[in-house]
């Protein structure tokens, strides 16, 4: 599948080059078709469009992010009377949204810290989506879909596929843009650029995040448990996990403010806390904020595996999550009647750490009181 064209300017910096495909996008427009049952010429008829419109949107070379956005309200209209699923068109949105960070990451017409990267606080839907061409995993809406009813002919892609060129593009500008964000009021930019920087495989990766820690210390104490939280994560994905638990210990373990900041980042991050953020200072209120809690539950609840990354993270952010809201263990809650069957298999594996094998322990007894 191709995933975009680049056309080629020359300015007095040099040659620059633009980003125009819709990878992500496409991909999961062509799923949803396929998930209807049509093909791209039948589905075509219904839009009153070309077949070589619909193929170019699939293939990313005529991105969806250049249709108007009149004219793509009007398609979403036909998607859902012609039976589409309304996540599936959710998530459309959210790949769309990937492609228009993307293409100005890969911009080099927009200076390196000047795209939209650091504009919010991103949560996970959207960075799935971004992460999907860079790093191979479909996001979690995508999982679980069905086979499409009608059989696929010849060797389909697994997800989008960006070029390497653009790839190593993508990685050099996060680096360079973590780099020239300097100062408290780019922290956020600059948090999420190492972030994203993180899924590059590059042996170099590791010892490079490791030097832009030393660095820039940041001030103050949010900024500080962000980073502190950040370089964990990232040393987590990458199958450190001493580094998260040394986090665990040092900047959430008998730390109020740490557990505070821990819970609000997680529901905020699965997307359970009801605003978009536009900076990283609501993760320090005391008062945790209207969300409930269940979906950040079924969340840890499904990263219980003692071989995931975060699995540490998990099982202390899950056990401070019940201590804060026990009416979550309460009987009859599916979520809870899954960690119920979990725990005794978690609790038999040989490869926990003691604080792990602890908290789950004090999850497993919380569970005895609300049944009681």
């Amino acid at each position: 599948m191709g995933t975009g064209s680049r056309t080629t300017l020359t300015s007095s910096q040099g040659t620059l080059h633009r980003h125009r495909g819709g990878p992500v996008s496409g991909y999961v427009f062509r799923l949803i078709r396929e998930q209807l049952g049509y093909t791209q010429d039948t589905l075509a008829d219904q839009f009153r469009i070309s077949p070589d419109t619909v193929a170019g949107w699939e293939s990313g070379r005529r991105p969806l992010t250049a249709v108007p956005v009149g004219q793509m309200l009007v398609y979403r209209h036909q998607l859902l009377r012609l039976g589409s699923s309304p996540s599936l068109l959710l998530s459309l949105e959210r790949a769309m949204e990937a492609d228009v960070l993307l293409a100005g990451a890969l911009d080099e017409e927009v200076p390196a810290g000047q795209g939209p990267i650091g504009a919010w606080v991103m949560q996970r839907d959207l960075v799935e989506f971004l992460s999907w061409p860079l790093n191979g995993v479909t996001p979690t809406p995508l999982r679980t879909l069905p086979d499409p009813p009608r059989p696929r002919r010849g060797p389909v892609p697994r997800g989008p596929e960006l070029p390497a060129v653009d790839r190593r593009r993508f990685f050099s500008r996060m680096r360079r843009s973590a780099e020239r964000a300097r100062g408290g009021e780019r922290f956020l930019l600059r948090r999420q650029a190492l972030y994203l920087a993180g899924y590059d495989v590059a042996p170099d990766t590791s010892d490079w995040l490791a030097q832009q820690q030393r660095i820039e210390r940041p001030d103050g104490w949010l900024a500080g448990w962000l980073n502190s939280r950040s370089v964990a994560t990232v040393a987590a994905r990458q199958g450190d996990q001493e580094r998260m638990r040394h986090f665990i210990t040092t900047s959430l373990a008998d730390d109020d403010a740490g557990e505070t900041a821990n819970l609000n980042y997680w529901a905020y991050w699965i997307g359970e806390a009801p605003h978009i953020q536009l900076s990283d200072d609501f993760i320090t209120d005391p008062d945790t904020g209207p969300w409930q809690g269940d979906r950040l539950m079924r969340h840890l609840v499904r990263g219980l595996t003692p071989k995931h990354g975060f699995f540490d993270l998990n099982v202390h952010t899950l056990w401070t999550l019940v201590a804060a809201r026990p009416n979550l263990l309460r009987p009859g809650i599916p979520v809870g009647r899954d960690l119920r069957q979990a725990l005794p298999v978690m609790l038999d594996g040989r490869e926990l750490s003691t604080r792990a094998r602890r908290e789950l322990e004090g999850i497993r007894y919380a569970i005895r009181l609300a049944e009681a």
